[in-house]
């Protein structure tokens, strides 16, 4: 029998080597404990959603300057209305005593007051129905045309010009030949303010310092307001003239401020 020849041998030699480290490599792995599967991490608890309030803390002395000013209110009102109750007893008073006294007012004369009172309410009443005055001077108006019924020539030519008082102060409200209307939030005052020009001011067509200056004023200027509207006040001079003047530029007249 022959013997193998030596390449083989080599190659067989090298088969059972390889054989030999594939069988030890696959024993290492079988012994290998299997690797851990990854863990999910634990849930993380959510946060407890917290609302916000704001709690604002009311300033009692605020609130106590709210509480003072509106009962001054009340009895600035109480005080108007039982002015205005006096000024009317005054003025039946006056009438009454002219028509003891008979007057030399003539019929012509209470007649030609009569109608331009007539004249002065309707014309008010266009310019702007919510006027304070005009309920008054309406009223007056009929107490006048009733005395002239009466004959009271005097009575009825003293109530005629207390209606075109009453008109002129209402139209003076409103434009007072400036052309400017009732503006959007104007508030009247109860009653005309006597006021004066503080300092040397421009009166405007409108509440703003963006409106045409229509005149100024010098300080000490007598004028009377009639409405407002935030910082600035709708007010008439002694001619005539009516204007927005800002607020800070006036002050009370008589020593009232």
């Amino acid at each position: 029998m022959s013997r193998p020849s030596g390449p083989f041998l080599r190659a067989l030699v090298r088969r059972a080597v390889a054989l030999l480290v594939a069988g030890v490599v696959a024993c290492a792995r079988a012994a290998d404990p299997p690797a851990p599967e990854p863990r999910a991490a634990p849930p993380v608890a959510a946060s407890p959603r917290v609302d916000t309030v704001t709690v604002t803390v009311p300033d009692s002395g605020l609130q106590q300057r709210v509480r003072d000013l509106e009962l001054q209110v009340i009895a600035r009102d109480a005080q108007i209305e039982r002015l205005e109750a006096s000024l009317e007893d005054a003025r039946r008073e006056v009438v009454r005593s002219l028509a003891r006294l008979q007057t030399t007012a003539s019929r012509a004369e209470a007649a030609s007051a009569l109608a331009e009172a007539d004249i002065a309410v309707q014309a008010l009443a266009n310019r702007n129905g919510q006027a304070p005055e005009l309920g008054q001077a309406r009223r007056l108006l009929e107490m006048s045309a009733g005395e002239f019924s009466k004959q009271n020539y005097g009575g009825a030519l003293y109530l005629a010009t207390q209606v075109k008082g009453l008109a002129t102060t209402g139209s003076g409200r409103f434009g007072g030949g400036s052309g400017s209307g009732p503006q959007p939030g104007e508030a009247p005052f109860p009653v005309p303010v006597p006021l004066r020009a503080i300092t040397r001011a421009n009166v405007r067509e409108g509440p703003g310092t963006d409106r045409r200056i229509l005149f100024t004023v010098d300080r000490g200027t007598v004028l009377t307001g009639h409405s407002y509207i935030a910082d600035w006040v709708r007010v008439s001079d002694a001619s005539g003239r009516s204007g927005w003047i800002y607020a800070n530029l006036v002050g009370r007249r008589d020593g009232a401020g």
